[in-house]
């Protein structure tokens, strides 16, 4: 199924509209449960009912999100390492089923891979907004994971960006 992810330009926060392929939104994101020791996000139904929550890890090497679902830690989004031969994330969920993020991701031209199966595509290329882009997802994986994902990464890619956006803001 294709999702459209566009981030609400004229939010305080990091909050997103997610909408099905015919166009009807079907998830929110509030970006604005924001701490001064950390982010916070509720991922949300249309209805306002919370599916998932996701909140920065402070104690990490590399820049890092829990999602968590009913209190429960569901999956670690974190930015890989330095890497020489890729630039990356791992979404590290319990148990052996692991996802990996790469390609572009500053561009949000990427791939969710689980080993060496493709489960995910972001594109910012069928969209002439700044802040839009598609996710398909392939039929049996979990969209609010993937997605909730994909909102990690697109925080910590264009974290500078944001900042300068929320002060712009402040300030007229």
């Amino acid at each position: 199924m294709r999702y459209l992810l566009r981030q609400d330009l004229l939010s305080f926060g990091d909050d997103f509209t997610i909408k099905n392929e015919a166009g009807e939104p079907v998830f929110q994101v509030d970006g604005k449960a924001f701490t001064l020791v950390r982010e916070k996000l509720a991922f949300e139904d249309m209805q306002g009912q919370e599916l998932a929550f996701i909140r920065e890890r402070i104690i990490a090497l590399t820049p890092s999100y829990e999602i968590l679902r009913n209190g429960e830690v569901a999956a670690v989004v974190k930015k890989d390492l330095i890497n020489l031969f890729r630039c990356g994330f791992t979404v590290d969920v319990p148990g052996p089923d692991d996802l990996e993020a790469q390609g572009s991701l500053l561009d949000h031209e990427y791939t969710f891979t689980r080993g060496s199966r493709t489960v995910a595509t972001v594109s910012k290329r069928w969209f002439s907004f700044t802040d839009t882009y598609g996710v398909d997802i392939e039929p049996g994986e979990d969209p609010v994971l993937i997605l909730a994902s994909t909102v990690v990464i697109d925080m910590i890619c264009h974290a500078d960006e944001s900042k300068k956006k929320k002060q712009k803001i402040e300030t007229n």
